[in-house]
């Protein structure tokens, strides 16, 4: 099939044409004049100027063009070889704004910056509103996320709680004395859980875990005293409650605005709890300072605190330290706690039994 420029005569071809308002194949025919004429039998003539068409992306043998000034959607596709030719000669702009050529470029740009403001929105946004709405959240809606998390950890570590009685009315005598000489105003519940992680961490609304290798790597109630009036400093300071925000984002300011707190919030704040316990570096110091604090008060030293985070633990400067590792090194702060070192000016936490008792909260019961 012959086609003669500048004619007026329609040009028969296996071309499609789609105008943008139905999903109708249409079977057209063209005529190159002044502008592009698209002819169908029975329909009105489509007219697109050239200056207007652009190329679009397509299967190979086909040339498939838009038109600015026609429907988003429209199009034409055009299988026969000499009329995307003859196309292609009077559309002098045919490959601007193409997709998968010069718009690849601004796609990628637009993605790179789209991930860019999702990085500084973590890095700088969430920060920034967790530091500034935890203070706000009323304790009642705190209380109830410290329940929703405790249900997490009690679906990994049981409903079960070490509870010898003596062995709990120490540990209840000893929290008191700390809870009362950091000054928060809210009873503290708290529990020993048996397991063989050694560790504690505080959920929001006033609940202390310690785990029971942490206190059996204790060797002095001075040392576990330290422990838990780190963990009470991040109550005081609300420091979960920042972090639950930070983790859970986007999910737990809708948590917040709907009251839904038993949701995605609470699991992200119980499993990053379990897993890492890790808040930030500042946020850790504030809560050491807590502990100096505290164990001054008591006319205790908080030296021994130091000794034992160092003594489970070991020296971690030389060690390659994961990137998400916030907390400050453990030497570090035994170091800090040794420059706060003073002489007991007050009675021991607990007695010689009363330590004891508490040692042994995980045992079980002797068989009459």
């Amino acid at each position: 099939m012959s086609i003669v420029a500048d004619s007026a005569s329609p040009h028969d071809g296996p071309t499609v044409y789609f105008d943008g308002m139905s999903n109708r194949r249409r079977i057209v025919s063209l005529v190159f004049a002044d502008a592009l004429e698209i002819r169908e039998d029975g329909a009105a003539p489509v007219s697109w100027a050239y200056s207007d068409i652009r190329q679009t992306d397509g299967p190979a043998g086909m040339l498939r063009v838009s038109c600015l000034s026609a429907p988003p959607l429209a199009r034409l596709e055009i299988r026969d070889e000499a009329l995307a030719v003859e196309l292609v000669s009077r559309c002098q702009r045919l490959g601007e704004n193409r997709v998968g050529g010069g718009a690849v470029t601004k796609i990628v740009g637009w993605s790179v910056a789209a991930s860019v403001s999702i990085v500084m929105l973590v890095w700088l946004a969430l920060p920034f509103v967790a530091d500034h709405l935890a203070p706000l959240v009323p304790q009642a809606f705190e209380r109830r996320m410290g329940e929703a998390s405790e249900v997490q950890i009690k679906a990994v570590f049981g409903d079960g709680a070490c509870d010898r009685a003596a062995g709990l009315a120490a540990y209840n005598k000893l929290l008191k004395e700390l809870r009362e000489a950091a000054g928060l105003d809210t009873d503290v519940q708290s529990a020993v859980l048996a397991t063989e992680i050694p560790n504690a961490f505080a959920l929001p609304g006033g609940k202390v875990y310690l785990f029971s290798a942490l206190l059996a790597k204790a060797e002095n109630p001075d040392e576990l005293a330290g422990v838990l009036a780190h963990e009470l400093g991040h109550l005081r300071h609300r420091d979960n409650m920042r972090s639950m925000i930070y983790d859970g984002g986007a999910s737990f300011l809708i948590g917040l605005l709907f009251g839904d707190v038993t949701g995605s919030g609470a699991l992200i704040f119980a499993s990053r709890s379990l897993v890492t316990a890790s808040y930030s570096r500042e946020a850790e110091q504030n809560a050491d300072s807590v502990t100096i604090e505290v164990m001054h008060k008591l006319g205790r030293s908080p030296k021994p605190m130091g000794e034992l985070l160092f003594r489970i633990t070991g020296k971690e400067g030389g060690r390659n330290l994961s990137i998400l590792a916030g907390h400050p090194l453990t030497e570090d702060r035994l170091q800090r706690m040794t420059a706060e070192d003073r002489r007991p000016s007050g009675p021991p936490l607990l007695t010689a039994e009363e330590w004891t008792a508490l040692k042994g909260i995980c045992d079980k019961p002797a068989k009459k």
